[in-house]
């Protein structure tokens, strides 16, 4: 019997992506940014397509449908509606957006075809009703409530709903211009940050601060109810008619004008930072309670970009408003090409659906669902490179980069297929040793180069995780934060209590000071050895000689650009940081080894490997 492929794509906002399902299975997804070195490529995915199909060797001819993860025309009539109301203000913002509408976004029919070569009608699902099919279908549950939360779709900002076997029943929904996403981006653009891709670094930057403005939010921002939905004081912004997301009173409000990006972080951006976060917060418990209490629910499925606020996922864990609670790990809109692909499938096809609540394995296959490059074939490129190379037999690997770890080396890991998501889940990662006070500043400083109060997460054996953590469950996609045990932590004297700020950021807090962040959390990821086995028995190797079952894992990529996609890739960053070692599959190369960079190398080659 023939198979039948759905296509998903996101496209023309930020991090465009596509993917595809061969019999409702998820075969290949992928971020258009790993192909064209991109940060958040927003441009169509014309080479995330490409990998899809031939990953799974076929052409677009063999495709059934194709789904596009919203309805461009009613995202249009809010662009419309949103400028006359504002106007004659905006005309600016208005003029900047109407060139790549025109030409591009409402004739997406045309463009997809063009792009795609595909010759049958385009289907479009709204684009809450994406997140909510990546949320729910892909989960372990065959019945749940839905909560998704972001910037903006057409209209809607949030939603929730019920999700049972094969159809989602959305049943409210909050609309623009009140977002949680957007203000949280309001945030991001005052405290010096970059709109749609420094919100991390807010959470992150939140916990060296005091909540000192939250109650500045909650009386002259946001008007919030009990049940979490909330309406936004639009004096205070500027995003439905100028080019900035706050205005000349949110300014005012606030003491001053916006960070300069770039400019020394002060104690200010940092108490801002975590009074957003701790609002945050509270609207996030809020629409969680209201949820239970309305569905009725046991289980909860959350999607769209707040939902990678780990934090605040945390919050929702431990108040234990649900009995488990699932996170799409491409929750943002790269993840709604996987969710539009899913809501034809499932809902609109009304193909069966069966989840596996029993052993609580979800649909997802770890999100390792990128392109793989075989030793193979990386062999026979560093040989015509003549890039020097140590080859291990498989079994010997995980072994050699425990003591290479152990040493206190900082390694590129680069094996299997690469993440769905914007988390580096051990397939694309710099792994260290946790346990190395130097550690999360010499990443920051000298791999990453980025903001060194930046945290990292650590990978931890996931039968180990509750020696480490305050946490009884998998946490498999880093979408959970935790607090580090009582008896692994390591109390502040009196003086080191008195530090403001970054000041606290050197200062052990743990035995495994790496990944502690400044508040005793860690954002989690364990690592199952039926998804990820040869990562996991590399830890477990590191467990034989140290006694710990949990290392340092960040992306593997440097402060502006994608996480590696290719062995090019991979070994371009190597080279150009202060790595020690890069494992490429069953590869070891050392920095000693390796002869400088030649300049006049073309590293924009993405699969010519043969």
């Amino acid at each position: 019997m023939k198979s039948k492929y759905i296509l998903g794509i996101s496209a023309f906002y930020h991090d465009s992506a596509a993917c595809l399902l061969k019999d409702g299975e998820i075969f290949a997804a992928a971020q258009e940014e790993r192909f064209t070195r991109k940060k958040h490529d927003h441009r169509f995915p014309v080479n995330a397509v490409e990998y899809c199909l031939k990953e799974a060797g076929i052409t677009i001819s063999d495709v059934d449908d194709v789904v596009f993860y919203d309805k461009p025309w009613i995202k249009f009539e809010r662009l419309l509606e949103t400028y006359l109301t504002f106007a004659p203000q905006g005309i600016a913002s208005f003029l900047k957006a109407m060139p790549l509408w025109l030409k591009k976004k409402l004739w997406m029919d045309d463009l997809i075809r063009k792009e795609t070569g595909f010759d049958d009608d385009i289907l479009y699902p709204e684009h809450h009703q994406s997140h909510a099919a990546s949320a729910f279908f892909p989960s372990p549950y065959q019945r749940a409530a839905i909560i998704t939360m972001d910037g903006v779709g057409e209209w809607a900002t949030a939603s929730w709903g019920v999700g049972h076997d094969n159809k989602i029943d959305l049943k409210y929904e909050l609309r623009f211009p009140h977002s949680l996403g957007l203000l949280y981006t309001a945030f991001t653009y005052y405290t010096g940050f970059r709109v749609n891709s420094g919100e991390y670094k807010v959470m992150g930057l939140a916990p060296y601060g005091e909540p000192k403005y939250v109650q500045t939010i909650l009386d002259n921002l946001i008007d919030l109810r009990n049940d979490g939905s909330f309406r936004m004081n639009m004096k205070y912004f500027n995003y439905c008619q100028g080019l900035t997301m706050t205005s000349g009173a949110f300014d005012k409000l606030f003491g001053g004008p916006p960070r300069k990006p770039e400019s020394t972080l002060t104690q200010k951006e940092m108490d801002l930072a975590r009074s957003v976060q701790d609002v945050t917060e509270e609207i996030m418990l809020r629409i969680a309670r209201h949820v239970r209490k309305e569905t009725g629910e046991k289980y909860l499925c959350l999607a769209g970009g707040v939902a990678l606020n780990c934090v605040g996922n945390g919050k929702i864990l431990r108040e234990n408003i649900f009995d488990e609670i699932w996170i799409q790990p491409a929750a943002g809109d790269a993840g709604g090409a996987l969710g539009a692909a899913l809501h034809v499938w499932y809902h609109t096809q009304d193909n069966p659906r069966q989840a596996d609540p029993e052993n609580k394995r979800d649909m997802q296959s770890g999100s390792y669902l990128g392109p793989i490059f075989s030793t193979e074939r990386i062999e026979k490129w560093l040989n015509r490179k003549g890039y020097k190379y140590h080859r291990f037999e498989r079994e010997e690997l995980p072994g050699k980069v425990a003591e290479i770890i152990n040493s206190e080396k900082v390694v590129g890991w680069f094996g299997g297929r690469m993440e769905f998501g914007p988390r580096a889940l051990g397939a694309r990662s710099i792994i260290g040793d946790a346990r190395s006070p130097q550690m999360q500043s010499t990443m920051n400083l000298k791999i990453k180069y980025r903001e060194s109060f930046r945290p990292f997460a650590p990978s931890c054996l996931v039968e180990d995780v509750s020696e480490f953590f305050d946490l009884d469950r998998p946490s498999p996609y880093m979408l959970l934060v935790a607090p580090v045990l009582e008896e692994r932590r390591v109390n502040m004297s009196d003086e080191q209590d008195r530090l403001f700020g970054i000041e606290k950021l050197n200062i052990p807090r743990s035995d495994v000071p790496a990944i502690t962040h400044v508040d005793y959390s860690a954002r989690v990821q364990t690592v199952d050895k039926r998804d990820n086995p040869q990562y996991h028995r590399m830890i477990e190797e590191f467990k034989k000689l140290t006694g710990y079952g949990i290392i340092i894992n960040t992306s593997f990529n440097v402060r502006g650009e994608p996480i590696v996609c290719t062995p090019q890739d991979a070994y371009l960053c190597f080279m150009r940081t202060e790595m020690d070692v890069l494992v490429l599959e069953d590869c070891i190369l050392y920095k000693e080894e390796q002869e400088a960079l030649k300049d006049d190398v073309d590293w924009r080659e993405q699969y010519e490997l043969d």
